[in-house]
């Protein structure tokens, strides 16, 4: 199968599946009364959400899933092998994409975990946050010691301008500190889906041309399924939304996409294509150590900072905008770092 065109094939079928599955998923939803717990004020927004029901990121999951598994099969029977395509190590290439895969699939469930709690119980909190923690951090290390294994104990990263640079043990406290960060780092959107599908979009969409760049199509397949996944989701959120994608979709874009930056052999490139996300993550770091150096005194600024602006009177449709131009931004800057590295 030509690349560009598994691309296109995987961006369609991903958008069909999410926003098609939509039809038979949010009435269960609703059916089974899993109405999402909204608090903290009784404005416009706040007030299309509350009931809405959640786990919509379920929709997310499988517009993803099925798509890269109707590529691969299909590429798998015409006699290609789009998922080694670009690597001088196809053996690599693989174990690091279905690695991720599975990682980004654990970390849904963990989400969805999380999101049935608070439809069950019907209170904002979902899985403590000790146990959510220790759940994550298990996950990371799985899928650190898969792509360790993958590497023939001999971990590296790509660094643009830099090359292939081995990490040693390095790679364990690397590996699992990215993973960790970044999948929280999109969690901290849960309730925004404006922003957390808006990033995902833009992010995934620089993935999928830097892994055009690299010439690595397994990669690609993966983040352009993501793209259309979230603009299938986008026309079941926007407002007045008819679901909510809660935790399970934070949770699994945010494996899914360090999940692709590993497979690009690139992670640090989050850095850039993930700018908003990094904002989000950075604004709720700052806000903990805030917490722990003043003995409990509040911060001056709200933390996830998207939050903030919604305190500040700031329409939540006007902050998704700013975080998907800034993510714009991140990722128009990853993508010219990769080609100039390349070229």
């Amino acid at each position: 199968m030509n690349n560009i065109t598994a691309l296109i094939i995987a961006a369609a079928t991903a958008f069909i599946v999410t926003r098609a599955l939509g039809y038979a998923v949010i009435p269960w939803l609703n059916k089974l009364n899993f109405g999402s717990i909204i608090t903290g004020g009784d404005c416009g927004r706040l007030r299309e959400k509350r009931g809405v029901p959640t786990m919509g990121g379920v929709l997310i999951a499988a517009g993803v899933l099925s798509a890269v598994g109707v590529i691969i099969v299909t590429d798998k029977i015409m006699g290609g092998d789009i998922t080694a395509a670009g690597s001088l190590l196809p053996s690599e290439a693989r174990s690091k994409l279905y690695s991720g895969l599975l990682a980004a699939a654990a970390f849904g469930l963990l989400g969805f975990a999380s999101d049935y709690a608070k439809a069950v119980m019907k209170t904002s909190s979902g899985i403590a946050p000790r146990q959510k923690k220790i759940t994550q951090l298990m996950v990371c290390l799985a899928y650190t010691a898969s792509l360790y294994l993958s590497m023939g104990r001999t971990p590296y990263t790509y660094i643009p301008f830099a090359g292939n640079i081995e990490l040693g043990w390095f790679f364990w406290f690397f590996c699992v500190c990215v993973v960790y960060a970044s999948v929280n780092a999109v969690n901290a959107t849960a309730g925004a889906d404006g922003i957390s599908a808006g990033a995902a979009f833009t992010a995934s969409a620089a993935l999928t041309a830097i892994a055009v760049i690299k010439g690595f199509y397994g990669a690609g397949i993966v983040s352009v399924s993501i793209a259309g996944s979230c603009i299938g989701f986008l026309m079941w959120s926007k407002a007045p939304p008819k679901v909510l994608m809660g935790e399970t979709g934070t949770m699994f874009l945010g494996g899914m996409i360090v999940a692709v930056s590993f497979a690009l052999n690139c992670p640090l490139i989050l850095l850039f294509v993930g700018a908003a996300f990094l904002i989000e993550g950075i604004s709720v770091i700052l806000r903990e150590t805030h917490y722990l150096l003043t003995n409990g005194k509040k911060p001056f600024i709200t933390a996830p900072i998207h939050l903030y602006f919604k305190k500040a009177g700031r329409s939540e449709n006007k902050t998704a905008v700013l975080f998907t131009l800034i993510n714009i931004i991140g990722c128009a800057a990853g993508i010219l770092i990769i080609y100039i590295d390349k070229h």
